[in-house]
């Protein structure tokens, strides 16, 4: 199951070149790239020049042309060799280093890293055998950063649930979304500590230019509204070794 799990992520690779995989992801349109500028604040504010962090899911670079700017010693490691072939040719810097790895099967020493971040990557996996090879690779007191669709989101459901829409929606079929009180708890029962999973994001790649300051402002206050604040579109998800 997740050897099949993965030579499909490394087919849908090449899917994601042939399409655009920025668009497929949704970081192009006006909207989408505010979100990921929020995402890039999420995985990088905690980290510290001179430590080492593992960047994991790295696809063709989006997060990491920004981790790179921390002063870290950064890894980006992702399954797809076409992915990261593409990475390689867009962002070089002398901090950091490609790999195309297994997030299953790191071949990382234990506790490595003092950082393991991604962006919409723990969704495409197994996310138990992710999650205790996260722990791993992890030093004692490091720190996970992740940012993930949210189950709870109408959209979301539909898009995850229904083959036709997953489809239509450019997505592997793997991919899942995450119940983050489903999701703490296996972060806690791996060993995990301070596990925190907020749910944020009301902003559609979809909205116009004009309306993203409106629509960013509402979603600002919905985040922070008990119940309605469950169907954000992402989770964000930090915890400590």
């Amino acid at each position: 199951m997740a050897s099949n799990r993965l030579e499909t992520e490394i087919e849908h690779g090449k899917y994601l070149l042939k399409k655009g995989a920025g668009v497929v992801w949704n970081w192009e349109s006006p909207a989408g790239k505010e979100r990921w500028k929020r995402r890039v604040k999420m995985l990088t504010d905690f980290i510290l020049p001179g430590s080492k962090v593992l960047e994991l899911g790295c696809g063709t670079g989006y997060f990491t042309r920004e981790i790179v700017k921390t002063g870290a010693e950064i890894v980006a490691i992702d399954i797809s060799p076409d992915l990261i072939d593409v990475a390689k040719d867009n962002i070089v810097a002398s901090n950091l280093k490609y790999r195309v790895d297994n997030a299953y099967s790191m071949s990382f020493k234990d506790e490595e890293f003092d950082y393991v971040v991604g962006s919409s990557v723990l969704h495409h996996l197994k996310v138990n055998s992710a999650i205790a090879e996260i722990y791993r690779v992890l030093k004692r007191g490091g720190k996970i950063a992740f940012t993930e669709p949210n189950m709870m989101n109408p959209q979301i459901a539909l898009q995850k649930n229904i083959p036709f829409i997953k489809r239509l929606a450019g997505d592997s079929p793997y991919e899942k979304a995450f119940f983050r009180r489903m999701l703490r708890k296996l972060f806690l029962k791996t060993g995990f500590q301070q596990v925190k999973i907020i749910p944020f994001d009301f902003l559609h790649p979809a909205v116009p230019r004009p309306l993203i300051g409106v629509i960013s402002l509402l979603g600002n206050s919905l985040e922070k509204t008990p119940l309605i604040k469950e169907i954000a579109g992402s989770l964000f998800i930090t915890a400590i070794k």
